[in-house]
């Protein structure tokens, strides 16, 4: 006797459907892994969604929780398993999983614990998808972008860290809020490490063209009468504030990873401040990952964007890659 489905469709095509070319896959459903898988659905920019976490009940849930949501979103497809075969042929990997620093602890100690949790997660990744690029959210970002190209064995392209593309939209936000204007109208980059040594390029800031240190020689410096360089320590200290008022940062990182992810799978060669090998650039020796303006379009980062930067500005660039270094020499196991 027949079923419903057998009464209700005749199959034409002969074969299976085709493998996804859009798959995307999140390590780790906490807070910054969800806001990175809702921004990137609600973005329509996969075909298929899977989750990965070692949390079974949790990623079931947060599953389960989406698929429900699924006559509202354009991807067909959403999985989860703590077994990464359910991540194979992923077009790109976002990894936010890893270890929260406890008090008190060492940021190298910290890095190592997560160096060892990665040793766990990206050779896994990499067996099912060998041609995917991974974007690392996972802190601290750019030592850990580092430790992942060197598990993952992937070409450095693509190997990418969400580095200070969020620094650099939390900078737009505040300069453009000062100057009344949309964040989209004020252009201003932050390179470096994503953190506290990170570099406000204000030889570079302008609006509409309009360089804003030809209207004051002074900006970003302590001798500026106006104190704009106040905005840049506000987004050093923006991440610790928001994590002092509701315990974590999650929406703006989300946004940012999907805005990166539309980057890549719609092969758009769109410039971000993200994390990249830097050696032999700016006279950086080490091989180091930190935030340049990178062009990204399917291939990962395509290309860097070389910078006319002030020899302050490549001082302070420098700075950044010496405090990463200081890290990243006494890691073991890589």
């Amino acid at each position: 006797m027949s079923s419903v489905l057998q009464k209700l469709i005749s199959p034409q095509a002969g074969s299976a459907a085709e493998p996804p070319r859009n798959k995307v896959t999140v390590v780790g459903v906490g807070q910054v892994g969800m806001a990175c898988a809702v921004s990137i659905l609600l973005r329509d920019l996969c075909d298929e969604l899977a989750l990965v976490d070692v949390m079974e009940d949790r990623l079931k849930g947060e599953m389960m929780d989406l698929q429900h949501g699924s006559l509202f979103l354009k991807t067909s497809k959403i999985t989860a398993d703590k077994d990464y075969a359910v991540t194979a042929n992923s077009r790109l990997v976002v990894l936010t999983a890893g270890v929260r620093q406890q008090e008190g602890e060492s940021r190298l100690n910290l890095v190592q614990r997560n160096v060892n949790v990665f040793k766990s997660i990206v050779p896994q990744i990499t067996k099912y998808s060998p041609n995917c690029t991974i974007i690392v959210v996972s802190n601290p970002v750019d030592v850990l972008t580092y430790v992942t190209w060197k598990l993952s064995g992937l070409p450095k392209h693509r190997v990418i860290g969400s580095g200070t593309n969020l620094d650099s939209a939390r900078f737009r936000y505040l300069m453009a809020e000062r100057l009344g204007i949309h964040a989209s109208s004020f252009n201003g980059w932050v390179l470096g490490e994503h953190g506290d040594t990170s570099v406000p390029v204000w030889s570079g800031a302008n609006v509409a063209g309009v360089n804003l240190q030809k209207l004051n020689p002074d900006i970003g410096t302590d001798a500026d009468k106006e104190q704009w360089k106040a905005t840049h320590k506000a987004v050093v200290d923006s991440a610790y504030e928001v994590i002092r008022l509701k315990g974590y940062t999650n929406w703006a990182i989300g946004l940012s990873v999907a805005d990166l992810t539309e980057s890549i799978v719609k092969n758009l060669s769109r410039v971000h401040p993200v994390s990249t090998m830097v050696k032999d650039m700016y006279g950086i020796a080490e091989e180091v990952f930190l935030s340049l303006p990178c062009i990204l379009n399917s291939n990962g980062v395509n290309s860097v964007v070389n910078m006319t930067l002030t020899d302050d500005e490549v001082a302070q660039l420098k700075k950044s890659a010496d405090t990463l270094w200081g890290i990243q020499k006494d890691l073991k196991d890589l």
